[in-house]
């Protein structure tokens, strides 16, 4: 159940999210550069990676950005506030940035929305570039309408599906693949699966135009 991801454009990388486990995601990808992150909410799964990228921001010379809505970058600085301040002997990691709902990764379009994820909320994205499109939508419980907007008609939707089983914060099965249906997505990857998400049986159950998403896994445009 890895939380984070790294899109790239134009030579343009935005890291999204930086779980506990980041430092061996970066080994495992070939410890890529980083040109910004994104967090799309505060959840110690998807943020307490946060210092792991020290050794990128000490390469760049300059802090990294830090891209995420006002209230998650307020409670990130009270959880890390080293990371954000300059100290004696270190410089700051990070220079925060409210998150517009639109901006460019290299040549890439990225739009935003607010998810529901139980009592706070998650950041959706969508990125289009050269008339194709590849949506992230991680840790939701409803499909609102700005949701279904932003998502609908995408080439491939990377979604939340926690559970086979409704689940009071993330997104279950059915209620993916009757999204996915809905919005007309060309392909449907499912992401952030528990334990009981077994690969090989979902892999047989799925259409052929869904299938369960793996550590590693890229996708090209």
């Amino acid at each position: 159940m890895r939380s984070s991801v790294l899109f790239e454009s134009a030579g343009e990388r935005l890291l999204v999210d930086c779980g506990p486990d980041l430092r061996q995601q970066l080994l495992d990808a070939g410890s890529p550069m980083v040109d910004a992150l994104l967090l799309t909410h505060d959840h110690a799964d998807h943020s307490h990676g946060i210092d792991e990228l020290r050794p990128i921001v000490q390469t760049r010379g300059e802090p990294l950005p830090f891209l995420a809505r006002p209230d998650v970058i307020e409670q990130m600085k009270r959880r890390f506030a080293y990371a954000f301040v300059d100290l004696r002997y270190y410089a700051a990691l990070y220079d925060p940035k409210a998150i517009e709902n639109e901006f460019m990764v290299g040549d890439a379009r990225v739009r935003v929305v607010d998810q529901p994820h139980g009592g706070i909320t998650s950041l959706g994205l969508r990125f289009d570039k050269g008339g194709k499109s590849i949506a992230y939508a991680i840790d939701f419980n409803e499909i609102t309408d700005t949701m279904a907007t932003l998502y609908n008609g995408v080439d491939v939707w990377v979604a939340d599906c926690l559970m086979l089983d409704p689940h009071p914060t993330h997104a279950h099965l059915d209620m993916v693949l009757d999204a996915a249906r809905e919005f007309s997505v060309g392909q449907l990857l499912l992401t952030h699966m528990g334990n009981g998400m077994d690969y090989a049986t979902l892999k047989a159950r799925l259409p052929d135009w869904a299938a369960p998403a793996h550590d590693g896994l890229e996708v090209e445009f």
